[in-house]
C-alpha cells in the first residue's frame, strides 16, 4: 500500500516500484526499492493526502500489471535514448546511415536534453507544425519531413513497447483529422524514347560506350539505379550468365530455361559500409532473373568485349563506380554541361540538357520500364516480379512466372527499340572496339553478329 507523508505544506507519497535492491553479486535482496511523488506532474503538487494516496494505489496498479515505468528510467536524456536504440538495430547499412543522418540533423538537436518520459503531445504537436512549416517554405521536402516524423514516431514506440521507459507514445496518429492537405507528388511524364537517346548521347560523351549502354540498360531492365546498376559484374551479365552460375542447382535449372532468351542476374547492390564499397544483397532481397531483348543482350557483348573490368559498368578509370556517379556521370547527362578545353578534362564538346529530365532523378527510368510494360498490357504477376516486388494476398500466393511471360516481354521491348530506329535517322555511336573480322570462337561470332545487327538497327 501507498504511504503517504505530510511535511508543512509538502505533501508526499511512498509506493514500491517492483524492483529490490542488489547485493554484490548483483543479486536482488529481499529489501524492496521504493518511489516517491510530490505531485502528480512536476512542479504541480497534490492538493491533499486523498489525492496523493489515490495517486500512489495508480503506480501500484501499474507495477502490478506491468505497466510501470521507473522514474529514473523514464529521466533517461533523448541524446543518450537515440543512440543506444540505433546501436540496437539490426538493419541494412543504407538504413542505418539514413537513420544515423536523421537523428544527427534533426532529432537529438532538437529533443536531446529532453528526457525521454517527460516528451509531450503539446511538445511533438508542436514540433510537427514547426517541420510542415518548413516544407510549406520550401526549406524542407515532405519526404524528409516525413521520413523525420516516422523515426520519431518508432523512437517512441520502442520507448513504450521495448524499453519501459514510459507508459504510452506522445505520437498519436488520428486519420482524416485537421485540414486537408494534397500530398505533393513528383510529376513525371511518360518516358520517351527520343528523351531516352538525347540522355544516351549525352552519357556517351561523358562516360563513352559504358554511358550509351548504361542507360539503355537502365530503361530496357527497370533494374535500380545507381546500386544494382553499377553493382553489375561481368559474371551475371546476359553474354556468360547463367553459365556463370555458381549455385548448381540454379545454373542447371536457368540453362535449360533461358537457353533461346539471353538473360542477367540482379545478384548484388553497391553500397558504401563503413565507407568501403561493398556488394550486398538486392532491396528486400529481390535477386531475380531478367530476360533482355536481343538489341541489349548485343550491346552488352558489345561493351564487354572493350573492357575487362570485372563490372559491367565500371567507372571512367576502370574500378567500381564510387559515390562521384550523381555529380560526375548523371548531372552532366542529364543537365548538360560547357565545354572544356583543358588537358585533363573529357568533356571536349558542349553536353546539352535533356530537357523533360533536368533535376530528375535516375529512378525515372526505371518507373518509364514499369510503364512501358504495363502499356504492352503483361501480366501483373509478371511486371511486379521483374520490377523486384512481390505481390501481395492470393494473386501472389498462385501467380508464378512462367517462360511465356518472360519471352513476351522480351518480344515486345525489342519491338519497341525497333521501332524507335526505323522512325527516323538517329545518331549512333561508333563501336568501342576494333572487332575481328574472322573469329572461331563462339564469343567472337557472338560478338560480330551482334554488332552487325546493331549496325543494320541504327540505320
Amino acid at each position: 500500500m501507498p504511504y503517504v507523508e505530510t511535511r508543512g505544506n509538502s505533501i508526499r507519497v511512498k509506493w514500491w516500484g517492483g524492483a529490490y535492491k542488489l547485493d554484490a553479486d548483483s543479486k536482488p535482496t529481499k529489501t524492496k526499492i521504493y518511489e516517491s511523488a510530490s505531485g502528480p506532474e512536476p512542479g504541480i503538487p497534490f492538493e491533499d493526502e486523498d489525492e496523493a494516496y489515490n495517486y500512489g494505489l495508480d503506480r501500484e496498479y501499474e507495477v502490478r500489471h506491468g505497466k510501470h515505468v521507473r522514474k529514473a528510467d523514464s529521466k533517461t536524456l533523448m541524446d543518450k535514448y537515440c543512440w543506444l536504440w540505433l546501436e540496437a538495430q539490426d538493419l541494412r547499412p543504407i538504413t542505418m546511415k539514413g537513420y544515423r543522418t536523421r537523428l544527427n540533423a534533426r532529432i537529438i538537436p532538437y529533443w536531446g536534453r529532453h528526457a525521454v518520459g517527460d516528451i509531450t503531445t503539446w511538445e511533438f504537436e508542436a514540433w510537427k507544425k514547426s517541420l510542415k512549416s518548413e516544407v510549406e517554405r520550401g526549406e524542407l521536402s515532405d519526404l524528409h519531413c516525413n521520413s523525420l516524423l516516422s523515426l520519431f514516431g518508432m523512437l517512441m514506440n520502442d520507448a513504450v513497447a521495448k524499453y519501459k521507459l514510459r507508459s504510452e507514445s506522445p505520437v498519436i496518429t488520428q486519420r482524416r483529422r485537421g485540414r486537408y492537405k494534397k500530398k505533393r507528388r513528383e510529376k513525371k511524364r511518360p518516358l520517351e524514347m527520343e528523351v531516352l537517346h538525347h540522355l544516351a548521347s549525352n552519357a556517351h560523351t561523358v562516360w563513352g560506350y559504358t554511358g550509351w549502354a548504361y542507360i539503355w540498360t537502365l530503361a530496357f531492365t527497370g533494374m535500380r539505379p545507381p546500386g544494382e546498376m553499377v553493382a553489375l559484374r561481368r559474371e551475371y551479365a546476359s553474354p556468360h550468365w547463367p553459365a556463370s552460375e555458381p549455385d548448381k542447382e540454379l545454373r542447371e535449372e536457368a540453362l535449360d530455361r533461358y537457353a533461346k532468351m539471353p538473360a542477367l542476374r540482379v545478384q548484388h547492390q553497391l553500397q558504401y559500409v563503413d565507407a568501403q564499397r561493398t556488394l550486398l544483397e538486392p532491396k528486400y532481397e529481390s535477386h531475380r532473373t531478367l530476360v533482355v531483348p536481343p538489341f541489349l543482350h548485343e550491346m552488352h557483348v558489345a561493351l564487354l568485349a572493350s573492357h575487362d573490368s570485372p563490372w559491367v559498368f565500371p567507372a571512367r578509370g576502370g574500378e567500381a563506380m564510387g559515390s562521384q556517379w550523381t555529380r560526375d556521370y548523371w548531372k552532366p547527362m542529364r543537365d548538360g554541361a560547357p565545354a572544356r578545353t583543358g588537358r585533363s578534362d573529357r568533356l571536349r564538346e558542349e553536353i546539352l540538357p535533356v530537357g523533360p529530365m533536368v533535376g530528375k532523378r535516375p529512378y525515372l527510368l526505371r518507373h518509364g520500364h514499369k510503364e512501358w510494360l504495363d502499356e504492352d498490357r503483361h501480366s501483373r504477376v509478371a511486371v511486379e516480379t521483374r520490377m523486384g516486388h512481390e505481390v501481395a494476398g492470393l494473386e501472389g500466393l498462385y501467380g508464378n512466372l512462367t517462360p511465356g511471360m518472360e519471352r513476351a516481354i522480351a518480344e515486345s521491348l525489342q519491338e519497341r527499340w525497333e521501332s524507335f530506329w526505323s522512325s527516323g535517322p538517329w545518331w549512333a555511336p561508333p563501336f568501342p572496339t576494333v572487332l575481328p573480322s574472322q573469329g572461331s570462337g563462339p564469343g567472337e561470332s557472338q560478338l560480330r553478329r551482334g554488332v552487325e545487327a546493331l549496325a543494320c538497327a541504327c540505320r
